[in-house]
């Protein structure tokens, strides 16, 4: 366990180094996507997103599957202008659908606003992503014309409800807003990717690899959400909204930060 108090990113380096030489461990959260993040937290004695580390909020500690083709979160944050709540007063009951589970598990009322974005494409229902450089923000939009075939009743629904043009008032996140957060939250941080395997049932890691990555570069993020590696996750249904999330691809979230040091935590398989 980690004494109470400040320790130093190198001590830490090695107490993350200690776990991965504990081999194949099992999950101390099975069944749940973020097991690997939340076991390595539990081994090291760490309560979740409090790293005890000088200027600890400028530190994160994320883990991920080797195995897996899950985006990384990097971060929640609802889009402006704020004061609207464009997701539950917006988005939800204009572009939503019926819940998978309404009239199951929830009221047979209950919709669903969930997908996510990305630049360069749009989804099925019309919706993609846009960096205006100009304005210096992130922009949700939707085109009718850009809806798949198969949709046309819920598109009905929309013309009925909102009218088949442009968002109003259009979602988006300004870039200063998004520094501030992301420089808060991500400015460096401690990737580490382990192995899986299940044993007789039990799903077991092995922490493999460490990357310390530091000094989050705003200009390599907005390019990243430009390119397609980061996407936009809307996550709302009628009784919870489950919040906005920047996502990242495994492989590209390396290339967000200035400097990235890559330590082998262990030799054996």
């Amino acid at each position: 366990m980690i004494p109470p108090g400040l320790i130093s990113k190198e001590e830490l380096t090695e107490k993350i180094r200690q776990v991965a030489q504990l081999g194949w461990v099992d999950s101390r959260r099975p069944g749940n996507d973020g097991s690997v993040g939340n076991t390595l937290e539990d081994l090291l004695g760490i309560p979740e997103n409090n790293l005890p580390i000088p200027n600890a909020a400028e530190w994160e500690l994320k883990a991920q599957r080797t195995d897996t083709s899950s985006l990384i979160t990097l971060m929640h944050m609802e889009p402006s202008p704020r004061a609207a709540r464009i997701v539950p007063s917006l988005l939800l009951p204009n572009y939503g659908w019926p819940h998978k589970e309404a009239g199951r598990k929830y009221p047979q009322s209950e919709k669903s606003f969930r997908q996510t974005i990305t630049a360069g494409k749009f989804t099925p229902t019309g919706f993609t992503i846009k960096v205006n450089r100009h304005d210096r923000r992130v922009e949700t939009h939707f085109d009718a014309s850009r809806v798949h075939k198969g949709r046309e009743d819920w598109l009905a629904g929309v013309k009925e409800s909102v009218g088949l043009g442009p968002l109003n008032p259009m979602p988006y996140w300004g870039f200063d807003d998004l520094h501030h957060k992301a420089g808060v939250k991500l400015l460096n941080t401690f990737m580490v990717e382990a192995n899986r395997r299940r044993i007789d049932g039990r799903e077991q890691f092995h922490y493999r690899t460490l990357h310390i990555l530091q000094r989050f570069a705003l200009d390599q993020f907005m390019t990243a959400i430009e390119t397609g590696k980061i996407l936009i996750d809307y996550d709302a249904s009628t009784g919870h909204n489950h919040g906005t999330k920047f996502r990242v691809r495994q492989d590209a979230i390396k290339g967000l930060y200035e400097e990235c040091t890559t330590i082998a935590l262990s030799d054996s398989s």
